[in-house]
């Protein structure tokens, strides 16, 4: 009786854990509280520029006072003399307030160049007019700031990283201009990226169309997970591929719009290249991990710390490295001027640097060009089904070089061979064979032959095109 008693229990206990499993999966019988407690946080936002208009041929003017003047003062009136007129255009989209005091969050393309930007709160009443606080066009996100006679209501973040695929999620925005409108999926994707280097979008098949830009992206817990951004579509309207850039990016995006009125991320002062298997093997790595170094900046944080082109990063302040999006986002997330340790694979092993961070933004306005030395010229040849040569003068004003230039010009390239594979081509420069500068064509050779000596499967070269460095691993076994 007893045994059987504990077994019904047992068995009661895995119908309930099994029920309440399936009603957290199932859809909610109505979104309608949901929608009714946040819609008054989500704003409606109209901006207008003014800009050229086009050349108008010169229109007789009404009489004063004529009913003409009054219906077409755009033909009729003063400015109708033929010249180039301005206008007003607008646009429309949303937003959300996240704090009492009137902090607005929206996208950037939404308010980009205008001259007045306001704001149509849910319950009516007369437009406020915003202040544009900061804007960060790299993840599209800007701040706004509105005065209001009494505390606003307002909506609070969530974690996007603990929302799952198929999770429900709300829209709340101004599609089309139709004023105030709510939409329901669920999340299709996480973590994708459009065009962005620190995009981190959540996709979904909610509603989304011209006019939901900046509108937030709820959780069912009504806490904002995504700032919708943008769609797919052929058509121009919503065909279930929405996008909104999630909350985990943007709250530090806001916080420092608001303390700063600009970004301030953490920056490097690298090149970086995803790691694949024939560059792991040629490198020594075991496994493709990690993010390769293809260039140091000159004077920046990276050189400083001793990091060299051909290192793997592994490891950036106690995170583990998984390919270049993940470090480019870890290092952008960073404290400008905080010292981290990152750890290298260079010749075989692992070696741990300290490196103190610049300020990508700072880099950006003051751009720094990688500076080597001139190499000599000593004949051509061949090898690893390519014709190569050390830089001459003449050569240099072919390929567009400048006297910076270092490493030996590739002439051709065997269609039937790996370098042509891996996309070498004439006109090319390799500086670098087997993580060795190069000068001239026996340098080449030279480590081709360490590289056999040495049992390697596959050698890496660096190479560039367009004034831009790549690394590629060409197999030495053919």
């Amino acid at each position: 009786m007893l045994a059987y008693a504990a077994g019904a229990l047992v068995t009661l206990a895995f119908l309930i854990v099994q029920t309440l499993g399936a009603a957290a999966r199932g859809a909610p019988d109505s979104f309608a509280e949901l929608a009714e407690r946040l819609s008054p946080a989500v704003v409606n936002i109209t901006t207008s520029t003014m800009v050229a208009g086009r050349n108008l041929p010169a229109m007789p003017r009404a009489p004063r006072g004529s009913p003409l003047e009054e219906l077409f003062p755009d033909l009729f009136g003063p400015q109708g003399d033929g010249n180039e007129r301005q206008r007003r255009a607008s646009a429309l989209g949303s937003g959300f307030i996240i704090s009492a005091d009137g902090f607005i969050v929206t996208n950037n393309h939404v308010i980009d160049g205008a001259d007045e930007i306001q704001i149509e709160l849910f319950d009516g009443g007369p437009l406020l007019d915003a202040k544009l606080i900061g804007t960060d066009a790299k993840t599209d996100i800007a701040l706004l700031k509105v005065e209001a006679d009494a505390p606003l209501p307002f909506v609070a973040f969530g974690d996007s990283n603990v929302s799952r695929v198929g999770d429900w999620v709300l829209a709340i925005g101004n599609p089309l201009g139709q004023g105030f409108s709510v939409s329901a999926g669920i999340i299709s994707a996480r973590n994708r990226s459009l065009r962005g280097t620190y995009d981190d979008y959540i996709q979904t098949d909610a509603a989304i169309n011209k006019g939901n830009s900046g509108g937030p992206l709820f959780d069912m817990d009504g806490n904002v997970i995504g700032v919708n951004t943008a769609i797919i579509s052929p058509t121009g309207g919503s065909i279930g591929l929405g996008f909104a850039m999630s909350s985990n990016v943007v709250t530090k995006v806001v916080e420092q719009l608001k303390e700063y009125g600009e970004t301030r991320r953490g920056w490097l002062g690298v090149l970086l290249q995803d790691m694949d298997e024939d560059i792991a093997s040629a490198v020594g790595l075991d496994s493709v991990k990690g993010a390769l170094i293809s260039n140091v900046v000159p004077d920046g944080p990276a050189e400083e710390a001793g990091l060299q082109p051909g290192d793997v990063l592994l490891n950036f302040d106690g995170t583990e490295v998984a390919d270049t999006r993940s470090l480019v986002r870890a290092v952008g997330n960073a404290e400008v001027g905080k010292a981290v340790r990152v750890v290298v694979f260079r010749d075989g092993k692992t070696m741990t640097l300290k490196v103190t961070l610049g300020r990508r933004e700072d880099a950006e306005r003051d751009p720094t060009v990688p500076v080597v030395e001139k190499g000599e010229a000593d004949g051509e040849k061949e090898a690893m089904g390519m014709r190569f040569t050390a830089l001459t003068g003449e050569l240099r004003s072919q390929l567009g070089l400048d006297d910076s230039a270092k490493g030996v010009a590739v002439l051709s390239v065997d269609e039937s061979s790996d370098a042509f594979t891996k996309g070498l081509r004439a006109g090319d420069l390799i500086s670098e064979v087997g993580q060795k500068p190069v000068n001239t064509p026996k340098d080449v050779t030279d480590a081709l032959k360490a590289a056999n000596d040495a049992g390697r499967k596959s050698i890496l070269l660096l190479v560039h095109r367009d004034g831009e460095p790549r690394f590629v691993a060409l197999s030495l076994t053919d």
